[in-house]
C-alpha cells in the first residue's frame, strides 16, 4: 500500500471526474460555474501530488512493476496538467455559447487525462494499451458533443474509424512482440529479453512496422496524418485544443517507454522508419499549410511538421555514440514537444479568444486588420507565430536548434539541411498572419472583448514563449535530466 501511493493523481481525477457527472444531474445553468472550478481544483490536487513524488526524485514502481512514477513521468504529467487546465479556461465561454458546457465536456476531458497519465507511467504493454483506449474513447465522444453540427459529427466519425485501425495496429504489433519475446509484456523484461536474442528476430520486425505506424497516427506524421486537419477543423475548437496538445505529451512517452527502453536494441530498424515519416512529414506539413484559408487547418498541418522534428529528435537519440548521447537526444525531443504543447495552447487560445456567438474565427481573413482593433491581441500572436516559425529569441527557436544540434553531432548533416530548408519554407505561412494583422484592413469592426481570466492566462501562456526563450536552459535540462534519471537508472 505504500507504493499505491504513486497512483494517487490518477484516483483523484477519476474520482473528481465521476462526481463532476454527478453533479451535472442536478446543476442548473447558473450553476455550471461550479463545476468549472471543481475541475480546476482536482487538476491542482493532481498537479500537488505528482509535485511531491517529482521532488522525492526516486523510480518507484507498483502494481507488479506495471506502473511507475519516474522524473519522465512526472514532468509529462504536470504539463498535461496545465494544458487541460487552461483548455478548460480558454474554452468556457466558447463551450457556453454553444450548449455543450455540461458534466460530460469537463468528465470526459478528465477522463482522458486519466488515461494519457496511465499511458505515461505505464511499463507494460497491457496497461499502456489500457490508458491509450481510455484517452482515445474518450476524444473521440467530444469531438462529437456539438451534435447538432454536421462537420463535428463527420470529424468524430473520421477519427473514430481511423483511431480504431490505428488501435489494432498497436495492439496487433504489441503482440507480436509478446510472442517473439516468450510472453513478456513488461518493458524491462523485454528489453532483457531482447538484449539477449530472440529465436524469431524476424517476428520483432514485424511486430515493430505495426507499433510504429499506430504510434504514427497519434503523432498525427505522414502518412497517418489524414486525420488531423479534419478533426482540427471539424472538432469544437477547445476539444481542437483538448485533442491537439496534452495526448502528444502522452504519445511522445509512449514511443520513449516502447521503443527506447523496450525496442532500443532494434534501433536500426524503427529509425528508418522514423527518417522517412519525418522528412515527409516536414515536407507535406509546410507545403501543404501554405495553400491553407482556415486558420485551424493551417495549424493542423503545421502540428504535421512539427512532429517530423520530434521524430528527428529520436533519430539524433538513437545515432549517438554511448547511451548518454542517446538519452539527451530524447531529452531534446521531450522538450521540443512541451514548447510544442505551450505554442498550440496560446495559437488556439488566440482563436477562442476571438471567437463569439454566431462566429469561429477560424479562418485567417478573421485576423486581418487585429492590430487596429486589439493591439495586445495581434502583439501576442505575432510572438506565437515567430515562436512557431524558430525565429530567435523565442522558444521555438531553441526547441528547434537542440534538436538540429542533436543531429549535426550524429552525422545527420543532409537530413539537418533538409528540416532546415522546410523550416525556411514553413516560415512563410506563419509570417503571413503577422502581415495579414498589420497591414490589411480588418474585416469586421466589431471589438474583440473575452474574460478578463482568459485574457491574463492567455498573455502569461504567450509570454511564457518569450521567457522560455530568453532563458531556455533551465526548462531544456529539466527535460534531458528527467530522461537520464528515468532512463539511466532503468
Amino acid at each position: 500500500m505504500q507504493n499505491f501511493f504513486i497512483a494517487y493523481p490518477e484516483v483523484l481525477l477519476v474520482l473528481v471526474a465521476s462526481v463532476v457527472l454527478l453533479l451535472e444531474l442536478r446543476a442548473k445553468d447558473t450553476q455550471r460555474s461550479i463545476i468549472h472550478v471543481m475541475s480546476l481544483l482536482g487538476l491542482a490536487g493532481a498537479g500537488y501530488l505528482t509535485s511531491t513524488m517529482w521532488h522525492a526524485g526516486v523510480n518507484v514502481h507498483t502494481f507488479n512493476d506495471m506502473f511507475v512514477s519516474d522524473p519522465l513521468a512526472n514532468l509529462a504529467k504536470m504539463f498535461s496538467y496545465i494544458c487541460v487546465a487552461v483548455t478548460f479556461v480558454y474554452g468556457q465561454r466558447y463551450a457556453s455559447d454553444r450548449g455543450f458546457l455540461h458534466g460530460e465536456y469537463y468528465s470526459l476531458s478528465l477522463f482522458a487525462l486519466v488515461g494519457q497519465m496511465v499511458m505515461i507511467s505505464s511499463h507494460n504493454l497491457i496497461a499502456m494499451y489500457m490508458g491509450l483506449e481510455l484517452q482515445a474513447l474518450s476524444l473521440y465522444a467530444m469531438v462529437a458533443l456539438r451534435r447538432d453540427h454536421v462537420r463535428s459529427i463527420e470529424a468524430a466519425m473520421k477519427y473514430f474509424i481511423l483511431g480504431a485501425i490505428a488501435s489494432g495496429f498497436i495492439l496487433f504489433g504489441m503482440s507480436m512482440i509478446y510472442g517473439a519475446t516468450g510472453g513478456k509484456l513488461n518493458i524491462i523484461e523485454i528489453a532483457n529479453v531482447m538484449q539477449a536474442g530472440v529465436q524469431y528476430p524476424q517476428v520483432v520486425v514485424f511486430g515493430l512496422v505495426f507499433l510504429v505506424a499506430g504510434i504514427a497516427f497519434k503523432l498525427g506524421v505522414v502518412p497517418f496524418h489524414m486525420w488531423v486537419p479534419d478533426v482540427y477543423q471539424g472538432s469544437p475548437t477547445p476539444v481542437t485544443l483538448m485533442v491537439s496538445a496534452a495526448p502528444k505529451i502522452a504519445a511522445f512517452v509512449m514511443v520513449v517507454r516502447i521503443l527506447v527502453e523496450g525496442l532500443s536494441v532494434r534501433a536500426a530498424d524503427w529509425n528508418g522508419m522514423f527518417a522517412a515519416m519525418a522528412v515527409v512529414s516536414l515536407a507535406l506539413g509546410n507545403l501543404t499549410a501554405i495553400r491553407q484559408k482556415n486558420f485551424k487547418r493551417m495549424l493542423a498541418y503545421s502540428g504535421i511538421s512539427h512532429m517530423g522534428f520530434v521524430l528527428l529528435g529520436f533519430l539524433a537519440g538513437r545515432a549517438g555514440a554511448d547511451a548518454l548521447a542517446g538519452f539527451v537526444g530524447v531529452g531534446s525531443a521531450f522538450y521540443y514537444v512541451i514548447i510544442y504543447a505551450i505554442s498550440t495552447l496560446a495559437s488556439f487560445g488566440v482563436i477562442l479568444a476571438m471567437s463569439r456567438v454566431g462566429f469561429e474565427a477560424d479562418q485567417l481573413d478573421d485576423l486581418k486588420g487585429l492590430n487596429k482593433r486589439n493591439p495586445w491581441l495581434a502583439f501576442l500572436v505575432l510572438i506565437i507565430m515567430f515562436s512557431l516559425a524558430g525565429i530567435p529569441p523565442l522558444a521555438g527557436f531553441f526547441a528547434k536548434f537542440v534538436v538540429l544540434k542533436g543531429l549535426m553531432q550524429s552525422g545527420h548533416v543532409f537530413l539537418s539541411v533538409l528540416a532546415v530548408m522546410f523550416s525556411l519554407i514553413g516560415a512563410f505561412y506563419y509570417l503571413r498572419v503577422v502581415k495579414l494583422m498589420y497591414f490589411d484592413k480588418p474585416e469586421h469592426e466589431q471589438a474583440i472583448a473575452f474574460s478578463p481570466v482568459h485574457h491574463v492566462v492567455l498573455s502569461i501562456n504567450v509570454l511564457a514563449l518569450l521567457v522560455l526563450g530568453m532563458l531556455p536552459a533551465g526548462l531544456i535540462n529539466m527535460a534531458v535530466n528527467s530522461v537520464l534519471k528515468s532512463l539511466g537508472a532503468s
